[in-house]
């Protein structure tokens, strides 16, 4: 037994996996809703993906379900496909090919490395797309959140506001607000219980004995799930191109989202998660929710956050967190008929604020003209266009910019090279005394060429595993001419992490324009004080040797 499983992790497992699943619990229901395809199809998503995903993925602790991302990917290939087809049964075979479409594409990401290439997508494009999708799940609830039916669109969202104040339901919207205040005001009394189960159970109590006229999610299904495979040797040949499209965008969006949690989960745990089995295990857990009338997932980064800080250790963890949500399904779905949708409304819309990228859009106006256009560029068109092509344009965008940004460097001489440090190669030349003397206890990082979306990944692997005797870290920038915003928040995140170890930071050679948009985003003086900021190596090795001194006298 031991060999397959330690039982000394078997209490932490239990405990990170139920405490997992009660917050996935009202999350599956609502975006369920959201999706067009009901709050069972959210439950029974929930359910594969969390034990698949768990038992087949590469991230021991993960707990994987219904994402907002992916919900709002979903929801806009249901519209799609019933507008092509006229009815939401006869779409079921398209929508159905591609979850399951998805998955398959997941599983061959896996089986071809694909999730190392995943880590190149600059931060302006995902910045945009998180926030364009955060926009999109609060202005689809805006109907919803009053009592009325929602159009399927944001742009058609919009355009139908009057009808909000002239027939809104004053019961469904005092219901909604209820549920926003208990979400976002219980944690303050109490943090152990998810404000979104007490908001979802409190909420729905109170409606059900009040008996007030509002929209609820009406009978779900009891008992397990029957294959959904009917539809799919029905499609006709037009449907083709929407199936390969959305199957294309669930598989590229499940993957970003689930090795981003993966990278929390991380950093948590102080281990190493397996990118490509998490691909083949998310992938597994997508085509089976698809076979089961489920709507596709990812890793969901509160279930994680959740799961580790309850003790879960083992996929183990992760299993039950889906096993509970089948529980439920068997036991408890009738009750859950009399859930308003205000109420998953007023759950949805703190969600949707939490996914827009507050941070990205706070720096709009310090950030490169560029970085900056691409990321409006790539929310507006997310929000009210095509989120498919929104990431495409985003891409393509940034790359033309970095390929303009390193020909003007190229023009002036500069040299555009990759990053390099002492693991492989010697100390510079002005380095070298130095180094002889101090390099258990210094790490000297050389930055050679612009810092931009392309390096980010390679450079916070680099410095994340430097040796633990190291006590200051010195990061020579200059060579480097250029920084963009995903370089920035790659530095950001490195200082913070190793401030978290007693490493101390050290910048040497900054020019111009990188410097400039550290300080405008406070990495100096906030992480970096001003006094560890030289002008050459040379001036930063006499404060770092009093510093060491220092150090050892202490």
């Amino acid at each position: 037994m031991a060999k397959f499983y330690d039982t000394k992790y078997l209490k932490g497992d239990i405990t990170g996996g139920l405490v997992a699943g009660i917050v996935a619990l009202p999350l599956a229901l609502a975006f369920g809703v959201q999706s067009g395809l009901g709050a069972i199809s959210g439950l029974y998503g929930a359910i594969a993906i969390g034990i698949l995903a768990a038992l087949f993925g590469g991230t021991k602790t993960q707990a994987s379900g219904p994402t907002g991302p992916m919900t709002v990917v979903s929801a806009a290939l249901v519209a799609s496909a019933v507008d092509l087809t006229g009815s939401l049964e006869n779409a079921m075979g398209i929508i159905i090919l591609s979850f399951l479409l998805g998955g398959v594409l997941q599983i061959i990401f896996g089986l071809i490395n694909i999730a190392g290439y995943i880590k190149y997508f600059p931060y302006p494009v995902i910045s945009g797309f998180m926030s364009g999708v955060g926009l999109i799940i609060i202005i689809l609830q805006i109907f919803p959140f009053v009592g009325l039916d929602s159009a399927k669109s944001t742009i058609k969202v919009m355009s139908d506001l009057p009808r909000l104040f002239s027939e809104f339901n004053w019961q469904a919207l005092v219901l909604g607000a209820m549920t926003v205040i208990i979400y976002y005001v219980f944690p303050k009394i109490n943090k152990t219980i998810p404000s979104a189960l007490v908001a979802l159970i409190a909420v729905s109590i109170f409606s059900y004995f009040i008996n007030w006229a509002v929209p609820i999610i009406g009978e779900i299904p009891s008992g397990l799930p029957s294959l959904q495979i009917d539809g799919l040797f029905s499609i006709d040949s037009e449907a083709y191109f929407m199936v390969l499209e959305y199957g294309m965008v669930l598989a590229v969006l499940g993957s970003i989202d689930s090795l981003l949690t993966s990278v929390i989960a991380d950093n948590m745990t102080k281990t190493k998660h397996n990118s490509n089995r998490e691909l083949i295990g998310q992938g597994i857990g997508n085509m089976v929710a698809a076979l089961v009338g489920g709507i596709p997932g990812a890793g969901a980064t509160k279930g994680t956050v959740v799961n580790i800080n309850n003790g879960g250790k083992t996929r183990l963890s992760g299993a039950l967190h889906g096993t509970f949500l089948l529980a439920v399904l068997l036991g408890l779905s009738s009750l859950a008929a009399y859930i308003p949708l205000a109420v998953l409304a007023g759950i949805l819309i703190p969600i949707g604020f939490k996914i827009i990228d507050t941070r990205g859009l706070k720096h709009i106006k310090i950030m490169p003209k560029a970085d900056s256009v691409v990321l409006i560029i790539v929310l507006l068109w997310t929000t009210f266009g095509s989120l498919i092509q929104a990431v495409g344009v985003g891409v393509t965008l940034a790359a033309l910019l970095f390929m303009k940004r390193a020909s003007d460097i190229g023009e002036k001489g500069m040299e555009v090279g990759t990053l390099a440090g002492f693991d492989g190669e010697r100390p510079w030349v002005d380095e070298e005394n130095f180094y002889e003397k101090y390099k258990d206890k210094v790490f000297i990082k050389h930055l050679n060429g612009p810092l931009f979306f392309g390096f980010t990944s390679y450079f916070q692997d680099q410095v994340k595993n430097i040796d633990e005797h190291i006590k200051v870290l010195v990061i020579r920038m200059d060579r480097v001419p250029h920084i963009d915003q995903s370089g920035v928040y790659a530095l950001e995140t490195i200082i913070f992490d190793l401030s978290k170890k007693n490493i101390k930071t050290v910048f040497t050679g900054l020019r111009e324009q990188p410097k400039q948009l550290i300080e405008n985003i406070d990495i100096i003086p906030d992480l970096v004080p001003v006094e560890q900021v030289f002008s050459t190596v040379q001036d930063s090795f006499s404060w770092i040797a009093r510093e060491l001194e220092g150090q050892d006298q202490a």
